[in-house]
C-alpha cells in the first residue's frame, strides 16, 4: 500500500493496532483489534469514532455560487438554508447514472462545500470546474482535512465536553474553534444513529482525534474501521456508490428520487431522468432479508425460482444486530416488493425475503 494516501491520523491507527484496506486510492482502517462485532454494537447501544479523511472536500466559491451548484447538483439548495446540509447527487447529463452522491454544505450564496466520495472526488470537481461561470471557482481541498464521525447515542456528550456544538438539528452544522482552528461539525453520519461528522484542518487532527477519544472514555468510545461502517450503513438500507448506485445505476431505480428536486428548472440528468420516473425503472433496488442462514456477497443472482433470475445482489452482510444476512439487491420493478426469492450462494439457492429499508428503526433523527 506503499502508492495510497494515509489519512493525518494513520500513525496513530497503527499505534493501535488497525487492519487496514484500500478505499478510493487511501490506506484507511478496517478494523481495530476489538473487530467489527464490537465497534458496530458501540455505535449502536454507545458512541463510536471513525477516521473518514479518504472523503473528498471541495468548496464551490463565488458570485453566484449556490446558484450554479443548484443548477447541476440534484436535490434543492432553495430547500434549505445557510447553516444546513444536503444529500444530493451528482448525476450524468446524458443517462442520469449517478456519477457521486455527496453532502453539501450551503454557508450562504457564495460559498459551497461538496463532501463526494474518495474514488469520485477528482470527477466530481473536474465536472463542476468545466461547467462554472466566470467569477466561480472550484477548488479541490481533498488532501487538507481530516474528517471524523463521532457516531451514537452518547455523542453529544463527547462533543460537548469538548466544547463543540451539539444538539443542533438533523442535517445542520456550526463552526467552533479547537487548537486554534476551525472545526466544522455537522449532525450527520452513514449510520443511521445520532452523530456528527467533524471536519477540521490537517494541523489539528491529531489533537483532536486524542481528545475525543479522551472525553469519551467515561462512555465507552470505540475506534471504529469501515468494516462496521459498511454493516451499520447496509442496516439502514443507505446506497454505497460503486455497488448499489454508479454510473450504470439512476436515482430512479436506487429508490433516492427523494433527493431530486422535481420541480428545479435544472440540474444534470434532469430530462432523462424525469423521462425514466413517468416511464418507470426497469429495475428497483430492494432490501433483501435471509429466512435462513445465508449471508448474501455483491454480484450473487438472485431469482423467483431456480431458472428465472430477476437481478443481482448489490450489497450484503451478517447483520450483528438482527443476527441474519441482510442486503440490497437491483431486482425487476415486476417482481412484488414482498416476494420470496432465491439468492445463489456458492452453487447453493437461499431463500430470502424481499423488503424496505431501513432493516431496523433509525435513530438519526430523534432530538
Amino acid at each position: 500500500m506503499a502508492d495510497l494516501l494515509h489519512s493525518p491520523l494513520h500513525d496513530r491507527h497503527e499505534a493501535s493496532g488497525a487492519k487496514f484496506g484500500e478505499f478510493g486510492g487511501w490506506s484507511m482502517p478496517l478494523e481495530y483489534p476489538t473487530g467489527v462485532v464490537k465497534e458496530h454494537t458501540a455505535v449502536r447501544e454507545g458512541v463510536g469514532v471513525f477516521d473518514v479523511s479518504h472523503l473528498g472536500k471541495a468548496v464551490v466559491a463565488g458570485p453566484g455560487a449556490a446558484a450554479f451548484v443548484n443548477s447541476t447538483l440534484t436535490n434543492d439548495l432553495g430547500r434549505i438554508a445557510p447553516g444546513q446540509a444536503q444529500y444530493t447527487l451528482c448525476c450524468d447529463d446524458e443517462t442520469g447514472g449517478v456519477v457521486d452522491d455527496l453532502i453539501a454544505y450551503l454557508y450562504d450564496d457564495e460559498r459551497v462545500l461538496l463532501v463526494p466520495n474518495a474514488a469520485n472526488t477528482a470527477e466530481v470537481v473536474r465536472r463542476l470546474t468545466a461547467a462554472a461561470p466566470e467569477g466561480v471557482t472550484v477548488t479541490d481541498e481533498h488532501r487538507d482535512h481530516v474528517v471524523l464521525a463521532v457516531q451514537g447515542p452518547r455523542s453529544d456528550e463527547v462533543l460537548g465536553a469538548l466544547g463543540l456544538p451539539v444538539g443542533h438539528d438533523y442535517m445542520s452544522f456550526g463552526v467552533a474553534p479547537f487548537e486554534g482552528a476551525d472545526v466544522v461539525v455537522c449532525r450527520t453520519g452513514y449510520t443511521g444513529e445520532r452523530g456528527y461528522e467533524l471536519i477540521a484542518p490537517n494541523a489539528v487532527a491529531g489533537a483532536l482525534w486524542d481528545a475525543i477519544l479522551a472525553a469519551g472514555a467515561e462512555h465507552g468510545i470505540t475506534p471504529c474501521g469501515l468494516g462496521a461502517r459498511d454493516t451499520l450503513r447496509t442496516e439502514m438500507g443507505y446506497p454505497l456508490h460503486g455497488q448499489d448506485i454508479s454510473l450504470d445505476v439512476t436515482p430512479n431505480q436506487a429508490r433516492i428520487g427523494w433527493a431530486v428536486g422535481w420541480k428545479k428548472d435544472a440540474f444534470w440528468g434532469r430530462d432523462v431522468l424525469t423521462a425514466e420516473r413517468e416511464a418507470g425503472p426497469a429495475r428497483v433496488l430492494r432490501g433483501i432479508v435471509a429466512t435462513g442462514r445465508g449471508i448474501p456477497r455483491p454480484h450473487m443472482s438472485v431469482s423467483l425460482t431456480a431458472d428465472v433470475p430477476v437481478g443481482e445482489v448489490t450489497s450484503g452482510t451478517f447483520s450483528p444486530t438482527l443476527r441474519k444476512g441482510i442486503g440490497l439487491a437491483l431486482v425487476s420493478s415486476a417482481v412484488a416488493p414482498d416476494a420470496e426469492v432465491g439468492v445463489d450462494i456458492r452453487g447453493r439457492r437461499e431463500v430470502f425475503q424481499l423488503v424496505k429499508p431501513p432493516f431496523l428503526d433509525p435513530s438519526v433523527r430523534e432530538d
